[in-house]
C-alpha cells in the first residue's frame, strides 16, 4: 500500500463574527475552543478571527459551527489565502 501524500496546500482565512453584546464572552469561548481559530480584535460585538486548515471545506465547516453559537448574529468569511506547501518558505521559490 503507498503511502498517502500529505496535504499539499495550507488555507488561511480571516473572517468577522457578528454576536449579541450580552452573548459576546460566551461567544469568545465557543471560537477559542475551536482548533487553529484565533481571535484578533474584539469590538462592540464585532470579532476579527483568523481560521487556518487543510481545505476551504474545514474553514467552511468551522465558521458554519461558529454561525451556530448562541449570540451569534453572523459569521462571513472576508479573506482567503492558500498556500503550495511545496514552495512555501523555499528559498529557491521567489516570493
Amino acid at each position: 500500500m503507498a503511502d498517502r501524500p500529505g496535504p499539499r496546500f495550507h488555507h488561511i482565512s480571516s473572517a468577522v463574527v457578528s454576536a449579541l453584546p450580552a452573548h459576546v464572552d460566551a461567544v469568545l469561548a465557543g471560537i477559542r475552543a475551536l482548533p487553529e481559530t484565533e481571535v484578533h480584535r474584539v469590538e462592540n460585538g464585532k470579532i476579527v478571527i483568523v481560521l487556518e486548515g487543510a481545505s476551504t471545506g474545514v474553514i467552511g465547516d468551522r465558521l458554519a459551527a461558529i454561525g451556530l453559537l448562541d449570540g451569534v448574529l453572523s459569521a462571513n468569511m472576508v479573506f482567503e489565502q492558500i498556500e503550495d506547501l511545496e514552495t512555501l518558505d523555499d528559498p529557491g521559490v521567489p516570493p
